[in-house]
C-alpha cells in the first residue's frame, strides 16, 4: 500500500465522518486540526503532522468546498 493511498483513505474517512455527523462537520470546517486530533466514533485519523498542517490551511464555508480543497492537497 502506497503512502498516497493511505492518505486518500484517511481523507475519505474524514469526509465520511463529516457527512454523517453535523457537529464533526462544523468542527472540521472551523478548526480542522481539532477535528482531526479528536477523531470520530472512537477512531483516530492516521495522518502525519505535515498533512494535518496542510489540511488546517483549508478555509471553506461548506463541506463541498472543503472536499474540493482537500482533493487539491
Amino acid at each position: 500500500m502506497t503512502k498516497n493511498f493511505h492518505i486518500q483513505q484517511e481523507f475519505s474517512r474524514l469526509l465520511t465522518a463529516a457527512v454523517i455527523n453535523g457537529s464533526f462537520r462544523k468542527t472540521l470546517l472551523n478548526n480542522p486540526s481539532k477535528a482531526i486530533s479528536s477523531g470520530f466514533g472512537g477512531e483516530a485519523f492516521n495522518l502525519g503532522a505535515d498533512v494535518v498542517q496542510r489540511i488546517s490551511s483549508i478555509r471553506a464555508n461548506s463541506l463541498a468546498e472543503f472536499a474540493t480543497q482537500l482533493s487539491e492537497l
